[in-house]
């Protein structure tokens, strides 16, 4: 039988990590610092937040960035992908999950989002 569990907390209606078996589920993390804020800065700043807002989430987890195989990105102008293109490669410097990327106005005044999809046989 598959086991589900739910790690963090969010004052959103959602869990920023949930394991289903062996697959552990990252919901959309947006450039907020440990205050809950946005953090202040371009693309590259925004994208090097929500990277380690993703590690944070797979850690509760018991998983790591090498554990990620997809990731879905969301950004606010197509403009600024090969910048975050750039920031994002330094996270995944070997192997690289499958990734889709969009571009699409977002919930609130942010430059990305993204959410992953990590692989960690319990």
């Amino acid at each position: 039988m598959m086991t589900k569990q739910h790690f963090g907390l969010s004052h959103v209606p959602l869990s920023p990590a949930v394991r289903a078996g062996d697959f552990i589920y990252i919901s959309g993390q947006v450039p907020v610092g440990g205050d809950g804020t946005v953090i202040i800065g371009g693309i590259e700043a925004q994208t090097k937040q929500v990277m380690e807002n993703i590690k944070s989430a797979l850690a509760l987890a018991g998983a790591e960035l090498s554990d990620v195989v997809k990731t879905f990105v969301i950004l606010e102008d197509a403009r600024e992908f090969a910048a975050f293109n750039k920031t994002y490669a330094t996270y995944f410097p070997e192997n690289p999950p499958a990734r889709t990327t969009i571009e699409s106005r977002l919930m609130i005044d942010i430059k990305i989002e993204i959410e992953a999809i990590a692989y960690k046989p319990l």
